[in-house]
């Protein structure tokens, strides 16, 4: 069983400020406040978010609104675990699995509200969920196979998308998509979209192949012996199949006076 969390690897682009700023805000938070809670208040901007993107559809200036669910979002999702290190109040095990529970349902709250706002086509908020999921998901395996939970990828991580969406929420209200005509069959919306989807699927293909030749080197592949009592193991189209020794029965031996005389049927 896992005793501790596995180590972070969070280096975005925004850390070398990030950091400080939530080394600050933990030292001058009240003692009543606790990382459960701010568990709560990043989930609350998350619904936030989600109410501000759908509100968007009717009068585009609810964008604010969501902006500031991300803002909220950010300040509790980020400030829960630097508490609990600051206060060396750490519960591994739970807040690991808390907090990532947590996230993928926000993940899915900000999909719907973007899909549910109009600006960008369903099925590609859809496609950039799944690709996000995807990325999450390999750095689940990979926290299991190395003790490494890297949540930023090419100095991007959930706060650099955060940051994001703020810029594209602000472009939305500035420039309108019907006013801004490309010449493209899409909005610069689903461009958008479209573009981060990529990004994730090609960062899955890319990491996915590192880390697979880092563990193919670090556990070379070699002969297995058949184990005791088996036959050896034959190579067919259909892979490697093991056959099986044939099972003798038992013999049980029969005393003389047993068996049975051909004359006694007469």
């Amino acid at each position: 069983m896992r005793t501790a969390s596995p180590t972070r690897w969070n280096e975005g682009f925004f850390r070398p400020l990030e950091r400080p700023t939530l080394a600050w805000l933990a030292a001058r938070l009240p003692r009543w406040v606790t990382p459960d809670q701010l568990t709560g208040i990043g989930f609350a901007g998350a619904v936030l978010t989600a109410v501000g993107y759908v509100a968007s559809r009717s009068q585009p200036d609810f964008l604010w609104l969501a902006s500031l669910g991300l803002v909220i979002n950010w300040f509790g999702d980020s400030l829960d675990g630097t508490v609990a290190r600051l206060r060396r109040i750490e519960r591994p095990r739970y807040g690991y699995y808390l907090d990532n529970s947590i996230d993928c349902v926000a993940q899915l709250l900000l999909a719907l509200g973007v899909g549910l706002s109009g600006y960008v086509r369903f099925d590609l908020c859809l496609l950039a969920l799944v690709a996000y999921l995807m990325v999450s998901v390999l750095s689940f395996i990979r926290a299991n196979v190395s003790s490494v939970f890297q949540i930023t990828y090419a100095a991007v991580g959930p706060t650099e998308v955060r940051v994001g969406f703020i810029v594209l929420n602000a472009l939305l209200i500035i420039f309108p998509p019907d006013t801004v005509d490309w010449g493209l069959p899409l909005s610069y919306p689903n461009l958008w979209s479209l573009a981060w989807s990529s990004a994730m699927l090609v960062t899955f293909l890319v990491t996915m192949v590192k880390q697979v030749r880092q563990l193919a080197s670090e556990e070379p592949a070699g002969e297995v012996a058949a184990p005791l009592g088996r036959a050896p193991w034959l190579e067919s189209d259909g892979g490697w199949l093991a056959i099986p020794q044939p099972v003798v029965e038992p013999v049980t031996p029969v005393h003389p006076r047993q068996v049975p005389n051909p004359s006694d049927r007469f």
